[in-house]
């Protein structure tokens, strides 16, 4: 796998799966961190010593496979390498994550990857709509690293429910409606807090998603790692999915009931967060529904398995 920085993670994670549950060998190559959001690296190119790209060269000609992610291609370099003149024989497919610049240009990236043959993974089912030959792999958490274990309701401190959102791009998730929607409920008396986490180091960032009582995740109609990351929490998650990930989701996992609490504008955004605030039993149940669908469902092995499916394809 070849990324510029690791988007969400995934890289890792599905690089880590691959090496925890198969019989295959994968490997992370990355080039550049952004965010300092600290993901567990593999092999990271600014941390290569005395140019010495002599195991970068090694795995390139060794692959089977080329996974890359977000944009980088073939024509992408590693330090004086340039992947191109490796990739004979070697199957390619190509990830994307959902990036901003991809999805004002997706007509270019399909007329390339269509000229070329190539298949496409995409994280989230939205981007199905609007990418060609592609298929949808779930994004992952190991569930059962000590990160992502369940914390239940919390006790509060001095009675204050805290919601919490950990937004990429805040211009991008609905942060300044969630704030608007917090401060009317104060207003109206309801003892909250609101804690948005933005550039903080990965595991920091899951530490303090788990101290929270709410997780707002965005009302744009998919869901993005975070409300993964919670659920696996077992926390209570907000977010506005729309009726084609609701159906994707209930494809992918065989479920008819999903843990998600929708709300897809900011009136049903206020009454979805007042009901929780105001009734401790009701974040309790919904959160441990949040961690038994984790359990049950979207297990590391489940999403890998589609992804593999996909490498026996090419």
């Amino acid at each position: 796998m070849i990324t510029d920085n690791d988007p969400a993670g995934m890289g890792i994670a599905f690089t880590n799966a691959i090496n925890r549950y198969t019989d295959h060998a994968c490997r992370l190559i990355t080039t550049q961190e952004r965010y300092g959001l600290g993901f567990e690296k593999d092999i990271h190119i600014p941390d290569i010593n005395d140019d010495d790209f002599g195991e970068v060269e090694q795995l390139l000609k060794d692959a089977d496979i080329l996974h890359f992610h977000v944009f980088k291609d073939e024509n992408s370099h590693l330090g004086p390498l340039i992947i191109r003149d490796y990739i004979k024989g070697k199957e390619i497919i190509h990830h994307h994550h959902g990036h901003p610049d991809f999805l004002i240009n997706v007509d270019l990236y399909n007329q390339k990857y269509k000229k070329l043959g190539r298949k496409v993974i995409v994280s989230t089912p939205d981007l199905l709509k609007i990418t060609e030959n592609t298929v949808w792999i779930p994004n992952i958490v190991p569930i059962y690293d000590v990160q992502f274990l369940p914390r239940y309701e919390n006790s509060l401190q001095n009675n204050i429910v805290k919601i919490c959102q950990s937004p990429t791009r805040k211009f991008h998730k609905h942060t300044g409606e969630l704030k608007s929607v917090l401060s009317e409920l104060v207003k109206r008396g309801l003892d909250l807090e609101i804690l948005i986490i933005e550039k903080t180091p990965y595991f920091e960032c899951l530490r303090l998603k788990s101290s929270c009582n709410i997780i707002f995740d965005h009302m744009r109609g998919w869901f993005g790692i975070a409300s993964l990351e919670s659920l696996s929490h077992g926390k209570p998650v907000i977010a506005g999915l729309d009726n084609w990930n609701i159906q994707c989701i209930k494809e992918f996992t065989g479920s008819e009931k999903l843990p998600w609490l929708i709300a897809r504008n900011k009136e049903e955004l206020s009454v979805t967060l007042k009901d929780l605030v105001n009734d401790k039993d009701l974040r309790q149940s919904t959160g441990e529904s949040s961690r038994m669908f984790m359990e049950k469902y979207w297990t590391e092995q489940k999403a890998l398995s589609l992804l593999l499916n996909e490498y026996n394809g090419l």
